[in-house]
Parts: C-alpha cells; sequence; structure tokens
C-alpha cells in the first residue's frame, strides 16, 4: 500500500475505477507510468493528488453508496467476521464499505489519500447515523498499522505497485490479531482484456498465487477463501463492467 503517495493513472475510460479513480501509493520517491514507464521524482508525483480531490469533489458518490458485493458476502457471514470487530479498511476512498461495516455494529478505520474522498466519507457515516467509524487521510507509507492490532483488514480494489504491495501485505500480517481476517478483492491480468477499471499494467495487478506468495509472510495467513474468477463489478457510474478478479479471505493462524 516510500515518502509520499503517489499516483498512477490510465486512460479514462466511462467504466474505469481503480485508474484513474483510485490513489496508488508507492513507497519511493519513483514509479512507472503506464506510457513511458519513466522515473517520476517526488514533487511530480505530488502535482498529481489534487485530481482525485476534484473527482471526488463531485456532489455524487463516483463508486456509488453500497459496499462492494464480495465484502458484503464476507461482511454478514459470522464465521469470517466476529460481531463488534476491529476494522481497518485501506483506500476506502468515499466510505461506502467502512459505513456497510459500521452499520453492522463493526468498529472501523477507514483510510485513503484523498482528503474530500474521505470528507464525503465521514458524511456518508454520519448521514446513516453511523457513529463508530472514523476515517483518516493517511500515507500508507508511513501509515502505523500497529502490531496485533486489528481483527481484520479490508483491502477492496486498492492496486500498488509490486514493492510497495509487498511491503503493505507484511504490514497487513503483522498488524492482523492471531485469527483475524483479510478481506481482499483485486483485478487480475486478465482484466486487461476487459477493459471496464484496473490498473493499466499487469504488475499492478494481483493473482491468487501472487497473493498466497506475497501474504505468505511468516507462514501465517489461511486462505479461507481464494479464488479467481469472472464477475460483474457493479459500483457507482465509473465501476461498472464484466470483470476478472481474484478473491481471497485469509485468516491469521493463531498462535
Amino acid at each position: 500500500m516510500r515518502s509520499i503517495f503517489m499516483l498512477l493513472f490510465a486512460h479514462p475510460t466511462k467504466h474505469s475505477r481503480a485508474f484513474p479513480t483510485r490513489p496508488i501509493y508507492h513507497r519511493t520517491s519513483q514509479f512507472t507510468t503506464a506510457n513511458n514507464r519513466k522515473e517520476l521524482d517526488a514533487p511530480t508525483a505530488r502535482m498529481a493528488m489534487p485530481t482525485w480531490n476534484d473527482r471526488y469533489a463531485s456532489s455524487d458518490y463516483m463508486y456509488g453508496t453500497q459496499p462492494n458485493d464480495f465484502l458484503e458476502s464476507i461482511a454478514n457471514n459470522p464465521r469470517y467476521l466476529h460481531p463488534s470487530s476491529k476494522i481497518l479498511s485501506i483506500g476506502e476512498g468515499e466510505g461506502r464499505n467502512a459505513v456497510h461495516l459500521g452499520k453492522l455494529g463493526h468498529f472501523v478505520t477507514g483510510v485513503d489519500a484523498s482528503s474530500v474522498g474521505i470528507e464525503k466519507a465521514r458524511k456518508l457515516a454520519s448521514e446513516h447515523g453511523v457513529t463508530n467509524v472514523i476515517f483518516e487521510v493517511a500515507d500508507l507509507s508511513q501509515y502505523d498499522f500497529g502490531i496485533e492490532k486489528w481483527d481484520a483488514v479490508v483491502s477492496i480494489f486498492c492496486h500498488l505497485p509490486p514493492q510497495l504491495r509487498r511491503q503493505v501485505y507484511r504490514q497487513i500480517v503483522d498488524a492482523l490479531k492471531p485469527g483475524g481476517t483479510l478481506i481482499l478483492e483485486a483485478y487480475t491480468p486478465t482484466q486487461l482484456e476487459y477493459k471496464t477499471g484496473g490498473p493499466p499494467v499487469a504488475e499492478m495487478m494481483c493473482t491468487l498465487e501472487g497473493l498466497r506468495e506475497e501474504l505468505g509472510h511468516g507462514g501465517w495467513i489461511e486462505f479461507v477463501i481464494g479464488e479467481e474468477k469472472e464477475r460483474s463489478v457493479v459500483e457507482g457510474t465509473l465501476h461498472t463492467g464484466l470483470a476478472h478478479v481474484v478473491q481471497v479471505v485469509g485468516r491469521k493462524t493463531p498462535l
């Protein structure tokens, strides 16, 4: 999930969501673009940040106010989430997933790079009368995930460059309590053929095999659910269409 947040943008399409509509965080002061793979310095990358705030400035919720379908199905199953769980949601955007979890009675912290997105998330929570959710504007490269702090961590279409992704996943594994749950959905490289959203380069996407390797830090994560599949992703007006995803529910092996 480096010293600052850094963004990578695809060419805008009607159905794209994660690119260009979701921030991508990079741990170093360089990253690779989709078009020319040239490295950008930190000041140049910082200039991209207002674009996300501009996108979220619309009164509409770009990805709707309903939770991600996969997350909703898992959150409603007590096998995966215990009542009143303490949950961290990374790349939370405008708050739809965190608010849903809060309505279920969980205590949620949602983090995102965009201050405008976070303000909309707070507004959404207020409109739903949800008081057990907090939102933070956060640079994941500097964010304190904690050690054995969370009952669950949620990562929904939060695509990261490989080096940063591995770092964030190591932090997630450490941050989960023994027996804690990771809920993750991401696009696979096959999504490049669908052109309905997601990163413009395969290295930014996830595979089940890759997730098993990258989340195997210390041999802690057991995959309770792990599959790649084709499904319709219908989320607001900018993330709609047939897609190819990987879905994971992982459990941190108790000591």
